[in-house]
Parts: structure tokens; sequence; C-alpha cells
């Protein structure tokens, strides 16, 4: 997805009227989501269901509030109303999204209520809670359902249920993931409404295939929300390590590798019958090589570190191995094993493995499989230019041509990453962190994979965190779900220029 600043001279004055109007539409259906919560609250007899039904109608009323603020203003906004609107949804919705758990006293402190909400929309997975078990039912949903929303993006799932939008495709392009995206339909709504209903289908297929698997239907309803966000988020405090079945197992983790391909090739794929298409892809090619390559090599350090002795030991390991490299790599965060008690070696793969993310134009964070592999092919290519200075050999990419704009947004963007990262670890460090645990937490956020290293590893939480930090992070993870530009660019004087 490229950039240009001179876009945002195209309006002289912000519509601030349909600003205010589309974030109220989009909090009434935050509202609805809710209620959906607490018939879940109200089922399992929990009393949870005052404090999120109250929660539905603060929202509702504040959504209400809004759309009477914008008033009747159709007017279509422009690109800068667009970058805005996504970047304060996603903050009013953690604002909104967090009332359940303060009104029902489960989680009374206001950051680490916003913490875990920003962490869910964001499909980060890090959490705040030593003792998640103790929640209701009704929370535990809600917890999920933030997840599964922000996994393929709140303002997509408003593009596709809300026809009233007159700036699909600039509120699109700003939160869709990935530096290039495929129109499946003609109009950005249709893209955006056939994109959610694969997204569906597979979360049913996902839980139905969990529930027939050993998990009862509440877990495997909520498991499955989290497995196709990329999210984390588990009913249990030993995430999917409660259950030892091999078979629940491998069943998220091929949803969790599902969920790491580009959506718009699956659609191709599953609807269009374009398999073909998906499996010559290089960047899914890139990111299953990936997959793979990691998993052998972890589990041959497991095996040799662990002195397995038999089929099933050999099996555990390479088990292990898997799920934790894609629960890594697709930035979902599960654990079936605490990789903190690794060898370093293998504990250094781990770390490497964080910040990769896996496909554009899937539910995962992190830089993107596609970047990595243009950057690696222009070094390739790059010393055949130096052997061969007449000889013209562009970067391709499935046969087409890498624009000059597509190769200069992907090194800034690894670039700010790498920037954001540094600067952020020297923060985490003034705030009391190890050097190790102050960047795996910065990696871990900006890449919103959840789970870091350290005390904040697959069996530790954020609890212990001191406020700021708690807050910097949650910085953190909304740039990276946005891609760094969709909010950065809101920080520019050229964007709020007349």
């Amino acid at each position: 997805m490229t950039y240009d600043l001179r876009l945002f001279t195209m309006t002289k004055t912000f519509n601030w009227q349909q600003v205010i109007r589309i974030l109220g539409v989009l909090l009434m259906t935050e509202a609805l989501f809710m209620v959906i919560a607490a018939i879940v609250a109200y089922i399992y007899n929990g009393d949870d269901f005052t404090a999120i039904i109250e929660s539905a109608i603060i929202t509702v009323i504040a959504g209400f509030g809004g759309v009477l603020l914008g008033g009747s203003n159709t007017k279509h906004i422009g690109t800068r109303e667009g970058y805005l609107v996504v970047g304060l949804v996603w903050i009013v919705f953690s604002l909104f999204g967090m009332l359940p758990f303060r009104l029902s006293h489960y989680i009374p402190n206001l950051t680490d209520a916003f913490f875990e909400t920003m962490s869910g929309f964001t499909t980060t997975g890090a959490t705040i809670l030593t003792d998640i078990e103790a929640l209701p039912h009704g929370l535990l949903f809600w917890r999920s359902m933030i997840q599964w929303l922000g996994g393929m993006g709140i303002v997509v799932l408003s593009l596709a249920i809300l026809p009233m939008f007159g700036a699909g495709m600039q509120l699109f392009t700003a939160e869709v993931p990935g530096i290039t995206y495929d129109k499946l339909q003609p109009k950005i709504t249709d893209t955006a409404r056939k994109l959610w209903e694969l997204y569906l289908l597979l979360t049913i297929i996902c839980a139905a295939l969990l529930y027939f698997g050993g998990m009862d239907i509440f877990d495997a309803i909520c498991h499955s929300l989290t497995t196709l966000a990329s999210g984390g988020y588990s009913t249990k405090n030993t995430s999917i390590a409660y259950w030892s079945s091999p078979v629940i197992h491998y069943i998220i983790i091929f949803f969790m590798i599902i969920a790491g391909t580009n959506f718009s090739l699956l659609y191709g794929a599953m609807i269009r019958k374009q398999g073909k298409r998906l499996v010559q892809d290089e960047e899914f090619k890139t990111y299953l090589y990936s997959i793979l390559g990691a998993s052998l090599v972890v589990a041959i350090g497991l095996i040799c570190t662990r002195n397995f002795e038999g089929f099933k030991s050999v099996e555990l390991a390479f088990r292990d191995a898997l799920f934790q490299i894609v629960a890594t790599m697709t930035t979902t965060g599960f654990c079936t094993s605490d990789y903190m008690s690794w060898h370093p070696i293998l504990l250094l793969t781990i770390l490497l493995i964080i910040p990769m993310g896996a496909t554009a134009g899937s539910t995962s964070g992190g830089i993107k499989i596609i970047r990595l592999h243009i950057v690696a092919k222009n070094i390739f290519y790059e010393f055949k230019r130096v052997m061969h200075p007449k000889a013209i050999r562009p970067v391709r990419v499935n046969r087409r041509i890498v624009s000059e704009n597509t190769l200069s947004n992907t090194y800034v963007f690894i670039s700010i990453f790498i920037i954001i990262t540094v600067v952020s670890t020297i923060i985490m460090m003034f705030c009391g962190l190890t050097s190790t645990e102050a960047l795996g937490c910065s990696l871990s956020s900006i890449a919103n994979v959840g789970p870091s290293i350290g005390g904040f590893g697959p069996t530790g939480t954020y609890a212990a965190l001191p406020d700021f930090a708690k807050w910097y992070l949650s910085v953190l993870m909304l740039i990276g779900r946005l891609e760094l530009f969709t909010i950065l660019i809101l920080f520019l004087p050229s964007f709020w220029r007349k």
C-alpha cells in the first residue's frame, strides 16, 4: 500500500460532521455485538449480564449522539478523513469495549481494562489477567469477540454491513494490511462483504471441528473466533496446553495457517476454484517454506535437548515445534508448550520469527512475508547488478514487476519498524525491564504477537508492568495493527494543514 501526502490537499477543510457521524454509527454496531455477549452471559446465568447490558446501553447512546451531532451530512469524505476515522475508531472502540470489564469489576483498573481491550481489538493477545478462568462466560465471550471483530477489521466489517458510507475506498485502504490488495468485486463494499462472508464461514467450520475434536461448545466457539482472528485469547489459563489432544492441536495449527493466508487468495481458491493461483503465489510458498523450515529446526533441537525416545515422543516434539512456530509467525500467540524452557538457540529462533508476520491481506500482524520476500529478492538482484552493471533486472513477484514506489514503501516501512522497536526497547528499559524483556515486549506489541520472552512469555502476563508501560504498549499495538503509516500520518503537520 502506498501513501501520497499530496492526496491530503484534495479537501481544504475536514468534514468533521461526517467523521463524527461515522464513528457514531460504528459505536452502535459495537453495541449490537455487546448484546450478543450479554445473551451468552444470560444463558450461563453469569453475574456479568447486567454490566454488559449497561455497557451496550451506554455505547448505543454515545453512538446515537454521534449520529445526531453529525447531522444529515452525506457528503463523501476525503482521504484525510478516511485515515482519521480509521485511526480514531480503534481507540473509540477500545474505550467503550472495556466497559464490560470495568462495570463488572473483574478488571476495575482503567489502565488494565484499556490494555486488555486494545490488545483484543488489535489481535495482539497480550493479557494482564492472572486467572482467566475466573471470568464469567459473558466476559470470556466478549474477550474473544473483540479479537474476531479486530481480525478482519472494524471498518471493513462496517463497509460490509453498512452501505451508507460514501468513502469505502478511503476507509478500506487505510485499514487493510499489506502493500497492496485485490478487489474481489467492482464495488469496495462488495469486496468487504465477500471477505467477511469467507471469514465467518471459516470461523464456523473451525468451531465445528474443535467441538467434534473434543472441546465443549463454548470453548470451541471462543477459540475459533480467536484462531481465525490470529488473536490468541484463550478461555484457559494454560491456553491450548489445557487440551492434550493432538486432534485439537492440529486443527488449530491448520486454521492458524489459514488465518495467516491472504483472504483474497483463499476466496479465489475456495469460492472461484482458483486453487492454482494460491499454490503458485510466491508469498504463500515462502510463507509455507518458512513455517516448515523453522519447525524442523526447532523440532530437531527439541529432540536433541529433551532426549526423546520412541515415535510418540518425536511426534510430540514436532507438534510442539510446529504449533509454536505457526502461532508465532501468524502472530496468534497460542501455546502448547512453554518455549521459555527451551534451549537458548531455540528461543532465539522464536525471537527472530516474532516480527515476521504471515502474508499480506491476512489477519496476522508483523512486517509480512511479502515485504521480506521483496527485500530478499532485491538484495540478490543487487549483487547481480554489481557484476553486470548494464543488465536491467527489475524485482518481480508473481511475474509482475515491483514498482519503485512499492520498493520505496517497503524499505521505509521496515526502517520505521526497526526505529520504533529500538526506541521502544529503550523506553521499556527505563520502565524497569531487562534489555531482552524490553526488546521482546516491544517486538511482540508492534507485531501484534502477544506472548513475549522472559517474565512476559507464554506462561506470564503483562500485569506487573507500570501503568505508563501499558499505555505505551497499547499505542504500539495500534500502530502495528494499522501498519505504521495510518497512525503516524496523523502526526504530520502536512496532514492537518488546510
